[in-house]
């Protein structure tokens, strides 16, 4: 038996074994091409024409929500109440929930202003509220709102 001939029939062999053991259908899996997740957008602020960036970003069965501020006359209690307003239609556009977010993160324009800015935050994302990160923000947040809140959840 020529070489090329002994080459083909232990081939055979080899891939008729993987079938039979599974290994070839894993070998088989792995190689197939997957669709390239992509990238969803909403709520895109433009300036000058040119897009600044987007109210919320979706990647796989994630939502980023961009910072919300309140950008009116009032104290810490009703910007915030304001603000999870804000998150929390960004997220039912995005189709999620208050429910459904992992992590929070609040900055706030005076430390001194932490106790009311709980008091308004309590209870608003549900029986198992999401890991939270609170800083007050040097200079102040942008928009003279008192407070912004962004949040990163799932669909």
């Amino acid at each position: 038996m020529n070489t090329e001939k002994r080459r083909s029939l232990l081939k055979r062999l080899v891939a008729s074994v993987a079938g039979i053991a599974g290994i070839g259908t894993a070998a088989n899996a792995a190689k197939a091409p997957e669709a390239t997740p992509q990238k969803e957008v909403g709520d895109v602020v433009m300036h000058q024409d040119v897009p600044l960036f987007s109210g919320h970003t979706k990647f796989n069965n994630l939502v980023f929500v961009a910072g919300k501020g309140a950008h009116f006359e009032g104290d810490i209690t009703a910007h915030t109440k304001h603000v999870l307003d804000e998150v929390e239609k960004e997220l039912q556009k995005a189709g999620s929930s208050m429910e459904k977010v992992l992590k929070v993160n609040v900055y706030l324009h005076d430390l001194n202003d932490y106790k009311a800015m709980n008091e308004a935050y309590r209870g608003r994302f549900g029986n198992k509220p999401p890991v939270r990160t609170t800083v007050a923000v040097y200079g102040g947040v942008p928009g003279d709102s008192l407070v912004e809140i962004d949040c990163i959840a799932y669909v």
